[in-house]
């Protein structure tokens, strides 16, 4: 079975064709790779096979490891849940985990799909040979590797078996303080920790979003020009506080913000990753009933 996958390896490499059809391929042609390749030639399947970029892997999973000072946050995408669910897949994405926790230095997908495990095999090795036994396009979707100080602190949440990794780092406080942190950040997806981070030109735009907004109360023309100065900024505030982990109400106790929080504890949010599973990519919409027909109708 191992020499076939090697060979439909190959083949797919060389042509670009699905696996089933590398496979079908390889068994009409006594596992030869060149006659086979011309099998496919000669069927005009080769033709077909940009059709699989436009194949959407837009589920899959969201994992997070920790040793010592070093952490990594990976999606690994598939085509469909069931894949995603699989034994395969979840091995696959604990290699893919251990490896860039062990060897990754670099964020970039090809520097990572390039790392070695010990038998020699990349992690592109392995992609390949898990897509050819699983049968789905796997994509290496991206990868976070953070580094904290021993005076800080990870905090690490999966959410739902992996549709949503969170990781915080806090500097002070500990390690039930952070993973409350993450919690938070899971949940309400914030885009910066404080009002501080947030850009000028953002901060400028949703001002004069709001001054016109004001404009449109005649009581508001009737107040003195610091009153109005103010009150925009406190409708700004509120408007961008919403994407503001520190100005979040804490889930745990929402009586307080996650500022207030965390300065009870004399810890501060020095980073956080939030990867959601597809989040961004535009899934395919399938008529299953069409499908089904179609592979009828052939």
């Amino acid at each position: 079975m191992s020499n076939l996958i090697d060979l439909i390896k190959q083949l797919r490499e060389r042509t670009g064709s699905g696996i089933m059809d590398c496979k079908k391929a390889l068994l009409a042609n006594d596992n030869d790779v060149q006659k086979a390749a011309d099998w496919l030639r000669e069927k005009g399947i080769t033709k077909q096979a940009n059709k699989a970029a436009t194949r959407i892997a837009a589920e899959g999973v969201a994992w997070v490891m920790v040793n010592g000072n070093k952490a990594v946050v990976v999606e690994l995408n598939s085509e469909t849940d069931f894949v995603a669910n699989s034994d395969a897949f979840r091995e696959l994405l604990k290699k893919v985990n251990s490896l860039v926790l062990a060897e990754g230095t670099s964020e970039d997908i090809e520097d990572v799909k390039a790392l070695k495990a010990e038998d020699g095999k990349t992690i592109n090795d392995l992609f390949v040979d898990a897509g050819i036994k699983l049968g789905e396009k796997l994509v290496l979707r991206r990868v976070a590797i953070v580094n904290k100080n021993d005076d800080e602190v990870f905090g690490p949440y999966i959410h739902m078996n992996g549709k949503i990794a969170t990781l915080v780092v806090l500097k002070g406080g500990d390690s039930e303080t952070a993973n409350g942190v993450a919690l938070n950040a899971c949940s309400n997806n914030p885009t910066y920790r404080t009002m501080e981070d947030i850009p000028s030109e953002i901060i400028d735009r949703e001002a004069a979003i709001e001054l016109e907004a004001s404009k449109q109360d005649p009581k508001f023309a009737t107040k003195p020009e610091a009153i109005q100065k103010r009150i925009v900024e406190g409708k700004v505030k509120k408007v961008l506080g919403e994407s503001v982990l520190s100005e979040e109400l804490y889930i745990l106790d929402d009586s307080k913000t996650i500022g207030q929080f965390l300065n009870e504890k004399h810890a501060t949010v020095v980073s956080f990753v939030r990867f959601a599973v597809g989040e961004g990519i535009e899934k395919k919409k399938e008529d299953f009933a069409a499908e089904v027909a179609a592979q009828f109708s052939k």
